[in-house]
Formats: structure tokens, sequence, C-alpha cells
């Protein structure tokens, strides 16, 4: 577990008393996640949401307490002005997302509970898009995406990313792939609105400072029916990112020191917000790859403030108006966690749980068998650059088999066509080809969740895989013996080049 982690990333709790309760500082000095008391002088923290005692106004009108971000898209999204932790609201629906895996069941109960004849809420907040179980000669499977079609013809569903010819995804012009990373590139991702999914990194959305999260069947046939679903406030954890990124970071690195720390039930039904220097120098699939692994925390839903990074990836990508928040300067937070990113180190989490956090160095002995670079946390454009990088750097082929999965049609158009920064204008599949890894395959979720035997790069046999996805558990990407070190794609490139775990350091620098 954490606990395995190196010193170096690991810390102890000092818990402070102040007028707002107990505020949890880190006490060891020369950790990289540490308190900063100079910033935290005009601050409350707590751990406890202190009650609010009632206040005559002083003037006309009514005395407002300070509210956090995904407090104020679930009091927008209430109709009601003033919101707090654990209170049960009805919010309306901005956007509603599912797929090929729990679209058919989430139709299933839509039609049983509001007849067989009835409409959705609104034909054109529903996003469906195919994406896990498409490439395969699985019936059950290629009948779920029969079903979606179907519902969506019936339905007039205007966006739904169809795809019939299994043999030629390019053949298809309306398919996308990974959901998450296709609702971003197609534009239904806002600043302040409400999405929500039928799959769990739906979190993955935050990225743009709305409120995104999964939802089973049952929510989602209801959501169906009526555009509202019944939800908890959740209390709200921050974390503060400040310092210059090293260039051997990604965001997978912070995120799986962050779960590390807090562990996989650290957030459970909490919102986590991200600001910070090192944040708003991250781009928006950064962001993304951030909020994606909250879930793997507990998260109810990750989110970061929108801002001219935001703005500048939204424009030619939505003509909806959209209104961002922020959260007050006076906002409660449950508990606030700042880190110091320069003294960061690469990361893995060992095998079987995303908080066995360890330094890349600390596992440069771990044999393996094949790297995996893909999914909706590690297989977007940026991701598939940075593996280039790697590759490039080094001159070398690799040792293992590498599998490489982009996550949308856009992306395996980008890997063929974007130059390489500092390659001579080669682009990432001419060095991969170089590396000797396998041909880029066609845009899916693949491997990270097994999926049937033919899948593509499925774990048959049990072997060991450093993987950009985001679960180890046993049996995740396949063989329930699997072993899987999620890692950031320098990570996972630099282990492709020893056939061992390696720091990405080893040929960066």
């Amino acid at each position: 577990m954490a606990a395995a982690a190196s010193s170096a990333i690991s810390s102890s709790f000092l818990f402070q008393k102040d007028a707002g309760g107990v505020s949890p500082f880190f006490a060891h000095p020369s950790t990289s996640i540490k308190i900063s008391h100079k910033k935290l002088s005009t601050k409350i923290v707590s751990v406890m949401t202190p009650q609010q005692s009632e206040r005559k106004p002083s003037a006309t009108g009514s005395v407002k307490t300070a509210m956090t971000m995904t407090e104020k898209i679930f009091s927008r999204a209430s109709e009601k002005s003033q919101l707090s932790p654990g209170e049960n609201v009805w919010i309306n629906v901005d956007v509603l997302m599912t797929h090929d895996v729990c679209g058919p069941g989430s139709i299933g109960i839509f039609k049983k509970e509001f007849g067989e004849d009835a409409k959705v809420w609104d034909h054109e907040k529903v996003v469906i898009i195919p994406d896990h179980y498409i490439f395969t000669a699985d019936e059950r499977a290629n009948r779920n995406v029969d079903i979606l079609r179907d519902f969506s013809h019936e339905q007039g569903i205007k966006y739904f990313y169809d795809i019939k010819d299994l043999s030629n995804f390019k053949a298809n012009p309306d398919y996308k792939g990974v959901c998450h990373v296709a609702l971003a590139q197609e534009g239904h991702c806002r600043p302040g609105e409400v999405l929500l999914g039928t799959d769990s990194h739906t979190c993955t959305a935050g990225a743009f400072g709305q409120f995104a999260t999964g939802i089973g069947n049952t929510d989602a046939g209801f959501v169906l029916g009526t555009g509202k679903a019944l939800l908890k406030v959740p209390p709200t954890l921050r974390f503060v990112l400040d310092g210059e990124m090293p260039d051997y970071l990604l965001a997978k690195d912070l995120i799986l020191q962050i779960i590390g720390e807090i562990s996989v039930s650290g957030a459970t039904y909490k919102a986590m917000e991200f600001v910070g220097t090192t944040i708003e120098s991250l781009t928006m699939e950064e962001r993304m790859t951030l909020c994606n692994m909250v879930v793997e925390a507990g998260g109810k839903n990750g989110i970061v403030p929108a801002d001219a990074t935001t703005y500048k990836y939204l424009e030619d990508k939505t003509s909806v108006p959209y209104e961002p928040v922020y959260s007050d300067d006076q906002a409660r937070f449950l508990a606030e966690y700042r880190i110091d990113v320069s003294k960061l180190e690469p990361l893995v989490a060992k095998p079987h749980s995303p908080d066995n956090r360890a330094t890349a160095r600390e596992c440069k002995d771990a044999k393996i068998d094949r790297v995996y670079i893909g999914s909706c946390t590690g297989g977007k454009t940026e991701d598939f650059l940075a593996a280039a990088k790697v590759f490039l750097a080094s001159g070398e082929k690799v040792k293992v088999p590498t599998f490489l999965v982009p996550a949308t049609q856009k992306v395996w158009m980008d890997i063929y066509s974007l130059p390489v920064p500092g390659a001579g204008g080669k682009t990432c599949s001419q060095i991969f080809e170089a590396a000797g890894c396998d041909t880029p395959t066609s845009p899916s979720c693949g491997a990270c969740l097994g999926g049937p035997k033919d899948t593509y790069a499925r774990i048959n046999e049990p072997q060991v895989c450093v993987s950009t996805t985001n679960r180890n558990f046993p049996g995740r990407m396949g063989h329930k013996d699997g072993q899987i070190y999620l890692a950031s794609p320098y990570t996972a490139a630099a282990s492709a080049l020893t056939g061992f775990v390696t720091d990405p350091r080893d040929f960066m620098h």
C-alpha cells in the first residue's frame, strides 16, 4: 500500500486547532507536501464544516455563506441561492453521457419506467458514445452497439457517434472513441455545467470547471426521462499545487502522489478541487488526466477553475454560452493539502491498488513483460507526444511488446500527422516505428478494462505490465494473475526500453 513508498514522498500530520475547527498541517519540513503558514494565515481550513449561527442582515437582503465551486454549481443547477455539504437536492442536468456497456441497461430502465413510447427529456442533451467493447467478434458486445443505434434513431439523438464498419474505423466518420476524451474534443464540456455519465471516469470533465461525475444505470434511466437527478452536495478537499513542474513529470505523477497520500478512500464522496501555480501551467489534457483519477481516491468529482487555457481550448469547440464559477475567498474546505511539485519524483502505483505508491527508482528491479499506452487517462495526443519524446531521446528499441491505443480518432490522426517537438519534423508514428513499438491500433478503451478475449492487447496470461491506464486491481486488464504498474507516459516509455520499471530521467537527462 501507500506505506511502501519512500519517506521522500510520505508525510506525517500535525493537527492544529484554530477558530474554524481542526486543520491538518504537514509537519515534516522536507516532505514534498507541506503547509505554507504564510499563505494560510488568513484562511480558515476545517476538517468538519462548522455550524453557521444565524445572522440578521445589516441591510436589506439575506446574508449568504461563502461557497466552493462545486457548491455553487449545485446551487445554480438546483435553483437554490444557498447550499451546504450534506444537503440532498434535485439538480437540472446539462449533459447526460452513456456508452455501449451501460447504455443498453439505462435505456431498458427508461423504457420500463417511462413507457415504450416515451421520449427523452432533451434529444440534444443526451450524448451516446460507443467506445468500450467495439473491435471484437463478441456478438453480445456488438449487440450493445446495435441497441444504442436503434434507440438514437428512435429518439432523434443529435450526438450519437456511431460505428458500423468494425474492419476499418476510418470508414466511420461519426465514430470518435473513448467517451471522456471525445466529450472534450466535441465541445460537450463547459464551465459551470453539470455533466453526468454512466462511467466512473466521467469526473475527467471536471478539468473544465464543471461538475462531472459517474452515475448508475438506474439514475441514468431517470435522467433520460426527466433531465433531473437527486444528489447530495459533497464537501470539498482543496489541493494547492505550487512550484515549477520538472520536465520529467506529468500530471499522472501528480495524481498518483495525491492518491498515495490520501489513499483510495481518502476522498470518498468528496469534491477534489485543484488550484495553484502548477495547475495554472497545465494544459487542458494534463488537467483532464488529473481529474480523471479522482475516483481512484473515492472522489465524487474533481474540478479545476476555468481560465484562459480553458477558454482557448473551447474556442472552436462549442457555441453554447457558459458561465464559469469560482470558490469564494472564505469558502469552507474539509481539508487543504499543499504540494511543492518541484520536489516530486516520477511515480508508479504498484500492484494491486492505485494508492500503492512508490518512486519509479524504487521499482527498478521489477521485470516487466509489456507496456500499454492508452485509455482516457493516458491515451490522449499529449500522452503519445510524451512517450515519443522518451523514445526519441534514447534512440534505442523497446525490449518488450509496447501497445499503443489512441483514445479517439482525432488522437490517431495526430499520431500520424503532428510533428514531435525537437524531432526534425518526425511524427509520433515514425518514432514509434523506429523504436519497434506495435502499430497504433483502432481508437477505443481497448484493454484498459479487459474486455472480450479478442480485445487488442488484453492481458491473457499472468504477465507484468506498465500501463498509462487508471486501475491495477486483479483482473482489471484481463488475466486475474496479471500485475499492473500504473505510470505516466514518460515512465511507461522508459520502461519499454529496458524491460524493467524505469525512471524516465535515465533517458531524458
